[in-house]
């Protein structure tokens, strides 16, 4: 459990300081078409969902800050103004700009416990950390609770909530004539997933999650993963293949009693490490989280 603190404690102090070293005057936003009028735009953060067509823009997620001018521009080439902004959870690579894309009009919405875990200080416990609010123009403006449908461009756009899996105020976004699904962080999309257990996060919650989104899909839907290359349903159940056998067998191994030393030993995660490895979650740091997971729900 210590280690597991130390850990993730650096992972999520450097992350904000990584991202500030960044030089974002070299970045580049990368226009990907996903579907018909749905767009995946790529830069530095998480992957944001566009869907422009006459009735305007529906946006999904927005990154850093720097970087609003920059995206603001990607979707003025594919259509415009945008209308409003879907936050899928609470991370500050995945809407770093809300105040930006607010002062412009921008209704954001989110989930409930996005807005409430960016409106208050939180102590995490594990980090030893405090967590300042957000400024109050970063806070969406609009919650929901289960779901919520946005009819814009010929399609109807249901975003909806998951039990706690990446945190605990995950939204996906079905653009459902278009057949493309905005997964934010619960899809890692070649790489080993952060499950942010000190946000209500839950492996057993992302496998839910991504169960889901298998049910809805089809040979054709194309998926935007919260980070990597846009994907299909074969690549996203090759994802859950991973996620399901590496869970059962550390579960198996907490069952049976086993240290978190004599798991990682083991190495439960080998077969995988060539193609989900080499992301920021290493294979020693995934298999600590879904341990530490996992022995405190018994």
């Amino acid at each position: 459990m210590r280690r597991l603190a130390l850990s993730l404690a650096f992972l999520i102090a450097t992350a904000p300081a990584a991202a500030a070293q960044v030089n974002y005057d070299t970045v580049q936003i990368r226009t990907v078409k996903a579907g018909d009028g749905v767009y995946m735009l790529m830069g530095v953060g998480g992957n944001i969902g566009v869907s422009a067509g006459a009735d305007g823009v529906i946006m999904v997620d927005d990154q850093y800050a720097p970087l609003s001018d920059k995206i603001k521009a990607a979707v003025a080439a594919l259509g415009g103004p945008i209308r409003f902004l879907i936050n899928t959870h609470w991370h500050w690579d995945h809407n770093g700009g809300n105040e930006n894309f607010a002062r412009s009009g921008v209704v954001t919405v989110a989930h409930e416990n996005v807005r409430h875990r960016m409106s208050v200080e939180q102590f995490v416990t594990a980090f030893n950390r405090h967590v300042p609010a957000a400024p109050s123009g970063a806070l969406p403006l609009v919650t929901f609770t289960d779901s919520v449908n946005f009819y814009l461009n010929g399609d109807s756009i249901h975003a909806f909530h998951v039990p706690p899996a990446h945190t605990d105020g995950d939204a996906i976004i079905w653009f459902r004539r278009a057949n493309v699904v905005h997964m934010g962080d619960l899809f890692f999309n070649g790489r080993y997933p952060f499950v942010d257990l000190s946000s209500g996060g839950s492996v057993e919650g992302m496998v839910a999650a991504v169960d889901r989104v298998l049910a809805l899909a089809d040979g054709n839907t194309k998926i935007i993963p919260g980070h990597g290359p846009l994907a299909d349903r074969t690549g996203l159940q090759t994802y859950r293949d991973m996620l399901a056998r590496v869970r059962d067998r550390i579960k198996r191994a907490v069952a049976a009693g086993q240290t978190l030393e004599q798991v990682q030993a083991a190495k439960p995660t080998a077969e995988f490490d060539a193609v989900w490895g080499k992301g920021t979650i290493t294979p020693t740091l995934f298999v600590e989280i879904i341990y530490t997971d996992l022995s405190a729900r018994r």
